[in-house]
């Protein structure tokens, strides 16, 4: 299967599937996508789109974001969820050049984690809903917010670290089209700050370990914070995994 699908203006769709758990269960292959904003569908691109057969988006940008940029395009037939998981919105084109780049975007996740608890919740349960798949979520570029649910996610089902930091660092195979697409939006603006579009393994695992750290691990942050239990970690399982014992 492939992973990466191709549009000509989406730069960051791809499938989530095929990762192992460490149960030795798979995700199924063409249930679960992310990508940047599908507000920039049309044309042919909107034809490869609906040829997916996908039926729920998860749109994780703020209201503002969609007003200006646009959600996806005919909406008929789709289930559509705005949940905006980030509530202190930052210039990533403004951040200060000598901070230490991983560690903020880091800090600023932590943020996401515990202020949008209650639309991450909600995203978990879109998502183990059986009923209600194909299913996509996306932010702006598919990065930051779009790469902490597809984390979240990961590690609920039993994906390894490591394969979750991997999934989260192939976004810098589209790092010069998000920042082209940056630049030509902005063409009187200068960016400040040399890792926009950037996704380096190193922040989620940062990121990751935050969790772990103050939680005691990543399942226990969506416990305690989140309420996730064993009902809705289980549907989460049968929604998004091959069943047990097979290949």
């Amino acid at each position: 299967m492939t992973r990466h699908i191709a549009f000509d203006r989406l730069h960051n769709f791809r499938d989530l599937g095929g990762y192992r758990t460490d149960e030795g269960r798979s995700l199924r292959w063409r249930r679960l996508y992310r990508s940047d904003s599908l507000g920039k569908l049309q044309g042919q691109d909107l034809d490869r789109f609906r040829a997916l057969g996908i039926r729920t988006v998860i749109d994780l940008r703020y209201p503002w974001e969609i007003e200006a940029r646009g959600a996806v395009p005919g909406r008929d037939g789709l289930s559509y969820h705005n949940l905006s998981i980030e509530h202190r919105p930052y210039d990533q084109a403004e951040i200060d050049p000598a901070l230490d780049p991983w560690r903020y975007l880091a800090d600023r996740y932590a943020e996401v984690a515990m202020d949008g608890a209650k639309e991450i919740r909600t995203a978990l349960e879109v998502i183990a809903d059986g009923d209600g798949g194909p299913l996509v979520f996306h932010c702006a570029s598919g990065k930051d917010r779009t790469g902490l649910i597809a984390a979240l996610v990961l590690s609920l089902l039993g994906v390894s670290e490591d394969d979750i930091a991997a999934d989260f660092a192939v976004t810098e195979l589209a790092t010069a089209r998000l920042l082209a697409d940056w630049q030509a939006a902005h063409p009187d603006r200068t960016m400040r700050w040399p890792g926009y579009g950037r996704a380096p393994e190193q922040v989620i695992r940062l990121f990751l370990a935050d969790l772990a750290a103050a939680h005691g691990s990543v399942r226990g942050y969506t416990t305690e914070v989140l309420g996730v239990d064993e009902q809705l970690a289980e549907q989460l399982r049968n929604s998004l995994l091959t069943p047990a014992g097979s290949a």
